[in-house]
């Protein structure tokens, strides 16, 4: 069985609030920030690209009120990061030091990707990933699982892929994949043990 993991709130704790906690004063305000100007569906389109800019460039002009925290998200997108999972990096380390082969499939534009690399070393680990910035293609798109299996010649049936997301879990298995949808409260090391990927 192959392990295939993504990586914003499995492997890495993410939240836009984690940064805009600290921007607005006022809870609701925040809220209706990023129920417009900042939503989760602008969001995933920015995962597709490799450069942030244009997609900031094109949210500023459609809310210029919001101009300001907007090239917040940009520039200090960083705090956005709640920091890792560590219990699941432990998995990701346990089945790195038995000599399984390690991959991901992530959405993340390319740009904060990288900067992501710089602070998290275990980023590293994978043999091989998918990162849709790079790829112009974003989950729960059918492709981006196909062409995963295709660029690392893996079988569907053989791949497990663990994800935070129920789309994408969806998404993963009509492709043929097997997969796990982690929330705060699964115990990923059992649901592992369970799919015989950790023994």
């Amino acid at each position: 069985m192959v392990v295939v993991f993504d990586i914003g709130n499995v492997l890495l704790r993410w939240n836009p609030r984690n940064l805009f906690r600290r921007v607005f004063a006022d809870e609701d305000a925040m809220e209706a920030f990023l129920a417009t100007a900042c939503a989760m569906d602008w969001i995933i389109e920015t995962d597709r690209a490799r450069s942030f800019q244009p997609a900031l460039d094109a949210r500023i002009a459609a809310y210029p009120q919001y101009a300001g925290e907007l090239r917040l998200f940009d520039e200090r997108w960083i705090e956005t990061l709640g920091g890792p999972i560590h219990e699941n990096v432990a998995l990701l380390g346990r089945l790195r030091n038995r000599g399984d082969k390690l991959y991901s499939i992530t959405n993340f534009c390319n740009e904060k990707f990288e900067i992501a690399r710089g602070q998290y070393p275990f980023l590293d680990w994978f043999d091989g990933i998918i990162v849709s910035g790079r790829e112009g293609l974003v989950k729960p798109d059918r492709r981006i699982f196909e062409l995963f299996l295709k660029r690392f010649d893996l079988p569907a049936q053989k791949v497990l892929f663990i994800d935070d997301s129920e789309r994408n879990v969806v998404a993963a298995r009509a492709v043929g994949m097997q997969a796990i949808h982690f929330v705060d409260g699964v115990d990923l090391g059992a649901e592992l043990h369970a799919c015989g990927a950790l023994r």
